[in-house]
């Protein structure tokens, strides 16, 4: 009887699976195909300074008073920086600019006004406690999940002082990842992943390469989070010698080929290294050859970082399922598939 009736069954189709009994599965991983062309990304940005009044008298802001740097330099320099060390292949557009005459609201309320932040700065008073800054309130008064649900803006930028409470970086919305500070939560309803960059006018363009520099780690580690040995390209790329002694390199953020410690950019050391021969990428030689601080800038934040960024594969093709041109992920976070 049973016999009979899983012939009928098999007969007339019943229990088959139809087209759209199950989800579509994941896309296979993309074909690599050497001739895949590297595409320019342009992010729109949404710029948003915090530079509060400090004299009503004089109506003298922060940044002036301060002696710090003026804001619209920093984004013409950085965004410079990132167009050359690119090679062409990244590029900011600044759609909006906001200037905000106040101190932003910390997580917990708080919000200094102008004589009790100046305390903090001249040392008279410590800076308030919890120190990090309302994201969700800034989500809210600029109305950022709509403008990047509706393509409007791509990332935003957030220009700070000490002890404003910003992450040098930091990603929102669906299926966000670590990006230099964990995912921004309560932001899964937003339909696209973002990154919200946090700058300081205190500082120069080097600290805002060097914030970005994180975030371009962070990304590209997920990026190749499943590649194992040599096709972890990404490890490959981050070797330094104290690490991987004979065998650095171009180094992370932080360590150039030759450092012994954080921030040892200056270091006279010779070591071997194959930094130049990421600038042949995808095609490797095995160039080596000795190298030390004079090839970035002798210390020089801002010198070694653009160094550093200018070997980022750019160039056209995929490899192993990924583009040749790494610049496609760390401006647009949403083609990294994990």
């Amino acid at each position: 009887m049973s016999f009979l009736i899983k012939f009928l069954k098999k007969l007339f189709g019943i229990g088959k699976s139809t087209p759209d009994s199950h989800p579509n599965p994941k896309p296979a991983t993309p074909v690599d195909n050497p001739n895949e062309p590297a595409l320019i990304t342009v992010n729109r940005v949404l710029l948003i300074i915090y530079n509060p009044t400090m004299d009503a008298a004089t109506g003298e802001k922060l940044a002036d008073q301060s002696g710090w740097q003026r804001p619209d330099d920093l984004v013409t320099g950085f965004s410079a920086d990132v167009l050359q060390t690119s090679h062409g292949m990244a590029r900011y557009e600044i759609v909006e600019r906001i200037e905000v005459d106040e101190f932003p609201i910390l997580e917990d309320g708080f919000r200094y006004s102008s004589s009790l932040y100046l305390d903090v700065l001249h040392g008279v008073s410590p800076h308030h406690q919890p120190h990090g800054v309302d994201y969700h309130a800034i989500l809210r008064e600029f109305n950022i999940a709509e403008r990047i649900s509706n393509n409007e803006i791509d990332e935003v930028w957030v220009f700070g002082f000490p002890y404003a409470g910003f992450h040098e970086s930091v990603m929102a919305g669906k299926n966000a990842f670590w990006c230099n500070a964990a995912p921004l939560a309560q932001t899964s309803h937003i339909a696209r992943r973002f990154v919200i960059m946090g700058f300081s006018y205190e500082r120069g363009v080097g600290e805002m390469l060097e914030s970005f520099g994180h975030r371009l780690e962070s990304v590209m580690e997920k990026t190749f989070a499943k590649k194992r040995g040599e096709t972890n390209l990404w490890e490959r790329y981050t070797r330094y010698d104290k690490k991987n002694p004979g065998q650095a390199e171009v180094g992370n953020i932080h360590f150039a080929p030759n450092s012994e410690r954080d921030y040892d950019w200056g270091n006279p050391r010779l070591v071997p290294s194959k930094c130049d021969d990421w600038l042949n990428f995808p095609y490797f030689r095995g160039a080596t050859r000795q190298v030390n601080a004079d090839e970035w800038g002798n210390g020089d934040i801002r010198l070694h970082h653009q160094w550093w960024q200018k070997r980022i594969p750019h160039v056209a093709g995929r490899l192993n399922g990924i583009h040749n041109n790494w610049w496609q992920y760390i401006m647009n976070v949403n083609n990294v598939e994990f």
